[in-house]
């Protein structure tokens, strides 16, 4: 898995293992499918997501899907909660493809808004897989203060390491992702924090289709 970070390379740290080969059900990469896909929303959970602040939606060309969070801020320091110094969220979909295709992820472009004090830092990570089969290496960036600025990450995968749905199962996908804040030695006073929102409320994080058309 190849990772692109847009924040300073100093404030960044990165991890990234591969993910299972290709099934053989399915040959090298095609274009999108030509009808619309569909995504239901099974279950969201999570501190970071409750009721009624996230969106899910599949963009027009159907090269991708974007989930928006309206309410995902993890904090440390000053008047915080110590148990808001972590926040996640678990979301259950199901991608309802046209007959004949079938979809990876293959890659992520995750965006917030972070402020931090000197000596805290913040950790954004995330994994995703399809039901039923083996997990993706959670993939995690951290961002050290001071900064109070937008941040964002991509991961891309190799196409050599893509994990496809197989061809004909009906498989949900899963998203889970995390947010960390520590004061470290940061002002007690002070408080840090580190969001998957921006000050505006338009930032998504985006999810990259690669289809493949099944064999027989």
């Amino acid at each position: 898995m190849r990772t692109g970070l847009s924040v300073p390379a100093a404030c960044l740290a990165a991890l990234a293992l591969p993910l299972a080969a290709v099934p053989a059900s399915a040959e090298t990469a095609d274009p999108p499918p030509p009808d619309r896909i569909v995504i239901d929303v099974n279950t969201v959970n999570g501190s970071g997501c409750r009721a009624g602040t996230t969106a899910v939606a599949a963009a027009s060309d159907n090269t991708a899907f974007t989930v928006t969070y309206s309410d995902y801020l993890a904090q440390a320091g000053g008047g915080s909660n110590p148990t808001e110094f972590r926040k996640n969220c678990q979301i259950n979909l199901n991608v309802h493809v046209p007959q004949g295709f079938t979809y990876a992820i293959a890659g992520a472009d995750y965006r917030g808004f972070a402020h931090l004090e000197d000596g805290a830092s913040g950790m954004e990570k995330a994994n995703y897989y399809h039901q039923g089969m083996a997990q993706t290496t959670p993939v995690s960036h951290t961002i050290r203060g001071g900064y109070s600025d937008n941040w964002q990450f991509s991961d891309r995968t190799d196409v050599s390491e893509l994990v496809f749905k197989p061809c004909g199962e009906d498989r949900n996908f899963n998203i889970n992702t995390e947010l960390r804040v520590y004061k470290g030695t940061s002002d007690a006073a002070k408080t840090s924090f580190m969001a998957f929102d921006s000050t505006d409320g338009s930032v998504r994080t985006t999810y990259h289709f690669a289809w493949k058309k099944c064999l027989g």
